[in-house]
């Protein structure tokens, strides 16, 4: 049964956690979901995981600092890097024994580099699988916001005013008039060609709940996220990225320097998807999630163990398995 709980870090605040499957399980998936969101964007997923793979995986999604009913950030805190550390601290508490796959939207995926950029031994001893979601190792390099481009350096511009403002407005969240006003903003920024009115309403319950200081607090560590690099050091572990072609925040660019940089990362290209491809496509996300989760099943255990053993450099040398190399135009979803 879905077990609601929570974590409390290390500097005292709780974050809100949602476990799903027995602690036996012989792996553990993570999700994380992306900026302003919360861990509800996943719960399609959650469920095809569960039926997919039932008492032998156990699932796991939480509410990043600032998010959702987890704890509030701080300006201090409202970075990448603290949510790295948040996320080993989670697992530490959550999945302390036994391979994990993770699976990250947007900041969530950029969180998970920086789990691996920040405690690289822990990453190399845990994780046996990757899953990258509509999400960028190269910050806002390739985000043109779907206009020309003088007009989205205007749009940038005022975007990095604004976050600065609201990163001093503390704990206070948009309030849902507004929210409800600029609806078919969040709709047009957010999502393709089609949306579900249950999703989008998800959405903007995801969005109230995100306190002001993090909406404008993680607005420049976003921004200048640089993890190519620490991709490049990860090795053939089961991968997959995915992106829509529609996607105004990480667009396909993101994705393919992403496989690019890790050769063994399957891309795939979702026609007609913007960036909320957990519920627009949900389907071709959790196809994804489970050929992944199935690959670090198989994996064998003396593998995993001798990669704890040497560490995060030895261990992509240990775990290399031959793979063809994935197209980098990337599959159509269908």
């Amino acid at each position: 049964m879905p077990d609601p709980g929570s974590v409390r870090l290390a500097d005292g605040v709780r974050l809100h956690v949602h476990t799903s499957g027995p602690d036996t399980a012989g792996l553990t998936v993570l999700l994380l979901h992306g900026w302003t969101l919360d861990g509800r964007t996943w719960h399609r997923q959650v469920a095809a995981l569960r039926e997919a793979f039932g008492a032998a995986v156990r699932v796991v999604t939480y509410d990043a600092r600032g998010h959702g009913r987890s704890g509030p950030a701080t300006l201090h805190s409202a970075t990448l890097a603290q949510l790295g550390d948040d996320l080993a601290e989670v697992i530490a508490e959550v999945a302390p024994t036994g391979p994990i796959v993770l699976a990250g939207h947007s900041m969530g995926g950029m969180t998970l580099m920086e789990y691996a950029h920040r405690h690289p031994e822990d990453f190399a001893r845990r994780v046996a699988g990757l899953v990258f979601v509509s999400t960028t190792a190269e910050g806002h390099t390739h985000t043109g916001y779907g206009v020309p481009g003088p007009v989205a350096r205007l749009i940038r511009i005022a975007e990095l005013a604004g976050a600065g403002l609201l990163a001093r407005c503390g704990g206070w969240r948009t309030p849902l008039p507004l929210l409800y006003a600029l609806r078919p903003t969040l709709r047009w920024l957010l999502f393709g060609d089609a949306c579900e009115s249950d999703d989008i309403r998800l959405t903007t319950s995801a969005v109230a709940r995100a306190s002001l200081v993090s909406i404008g607090g993680f607005r420049p560590s976003i921004g200048a996220q640089s993890r190519l690099a620490t991709l490049a050091e990860l090795g053939e572990l089961p991968a997959a990225a995915l992106v829509g072609d529609r996607d105004r925040l990480t667009p396909p660019p993101c994705a393919v320097s992403i496989a690019e940089a890790l050769p063994s990362a399957e891309l795939t290209v979702c026609p007609g998807a913007g960036h909320m491809l957990m519920l627009e496509r949900a389907d071709e996300v959790t196809t994804a999630l489970l050929s992944v989760t199935e690959r670090a099943m198989s994996r064998p255990k003396v593998v995993r163990k001798a990669a704890a053993r040497v560490g995060a450099k030895a261990a992509r040398s240990i775990v290399k398995q031959p793979r063809r190399r994935e197209d980098r135009r990337g599959a159509p979803c269908t």
